[in-house]
């Protein structure tokens, strides 16, 4: 009986181990297609069961890397995927609908949105996000599809904090047309005025401040 026993434990632990090292070995080619725009690796790994949804080592969930690496054939498989969830975070909270936001580009912000991602979540948003990026387009477009104007960040920045230091000044022109509060300071007590004034940006700054009440 111990002998049959002990011969199951070996063969059971053989298995395991075999099991393991498939999947640590999935895993690694996984992220390796998705960093290298390799849509077909991508496809044959999920079309043999790898969760689209898992993240690497780094935190990264496939679709925040794809975004991030600027890897399109990539996203266009991910997106086609039914378990996909855009709205699955990063290890630093970001979305793949923020970090698209942040890279200014307008179109995967919709294709985003359409499919369901979440324009506004608590914390750090996508406007936060497209506000600190170089393409006012982002910033009007969701504005106009419902992002919340003064969201307040974990340490209370708001989106016209980040354009008035990071982004392109037409932001900060966007979001004061549609009367984003100029008064509002951040756990850290500075102004909209104050982000610029650091950023070397007076002009902006004395703009911002002649909105005050």
């Amino acid at each position: 009986m111990n002998m049959k026993y002990y011969f199951r434990k070996a063969i059971y632990l053989v298995l395991v181990s075999a099991f393991c090292s498939v999947h640590a070995g999935a895993f690694d080619d996984f992220f390796v297609a998705v960093r290298s725009d390799n849509a077909r690796g991508v496809t044959d790994l999920l079309a043999r069961g790898f969760d689209p949804n898992t993240h690497e080592t780094s935190g990264q969930s496939a679709l925040t890397l794809a975004v991030r690496e600027s890897a399109g054939q990539v996203i266009e498989v991910l997106l086609k995927h039914p378990q996909i969830d855009l709205n699955a975070p990063n290890h630093a909270g970001e979305t793949a609908l923020m970090l698209a936001a942040l890279k200014g580009n307008l179109v995967l912000v919709q294709r985003f949105a359409e499919r369901g991602a979440a324009i506004n979540q608590p914390g750090w948003s996508a406007l936060h996000y497209a506000a600190s990026g170089p393409e006012p387009q982002v910033v009007a477009w969701l504005l106009e599809h419902g992002a919340q104007l003064d969201a307040r960040s974990p340490n209370g920045t708001t989106p016209l904090m980040m354009a008035a230091r990071y982004g392109h000044e037409q932001s900060a022109d966007l979001l004061l047309a549609k009367q984003a509060d100029t008064e509002v300071r951040n756990q850290r007590g500075l102004s909209a005025a104050d982000f610029a004034r650091g950023a070397g940006r007076e002009a902006l700054a004395k703009r911002l401040e002649s909105r005050l009440r």
